[in-house]
């Protein structure tokens, strides 16, 4: 950076202009839109629960993409995996902290969007 060039800072609870690419709700949006994704956290507002157990709750999921899934919200912070003691071994998935803050988000999303109708996106 240039000697003396200004480094103009947007305060966090501001929103600021960007390009989509350099959006961080873009790039939320974008995540959570991914098929799966959002219906995964919403299950798991009512506990933890294993990846057969969400797999019954999500008909038509592949246990692979699942996984993905599941990998996917936990690197992001969303979920946490924790192993169990039991035979076979096995592990289960719970909203983080994170994670319960942002279904608390979607609900309200779920809520606006009822509130004002479903649009037909071919329209």
């Amino acid at each position: 950076m240039a000697a003396g060039a200004a480094v103009r800072r947007v305060p966090l609870d501001q929103p600021a202009r960007r390009r989509p690419s350099e959006c961080p709700v873009e790039a939320w949006l974008a995540f959570l839109g991914h098929r799966w994704n959002a219906l995964v956290l919403w299950h798991l507002q009512g506990g933890a629960k294993r990846h057969s157990e969400l797999a019954a709750l999500l008909p038509g999921i592949a246990p692979k993409v699942l996984s993905e899934r599941l990998e996917g919200l936990e690197e992001r912070g969303l979920i946490s995996r924790s192993p169990l003691a039991t035979f076979p071994r096995g592990v289960t998935y719970a909203l983080s902290p994170t994670g319960q803050e942002l279904v608390r988000i979607l609900d309200q999303l779920e809520v606006w969007s009822r509130r004002n109708g479903q649009s037909d996106s071919r329209s």
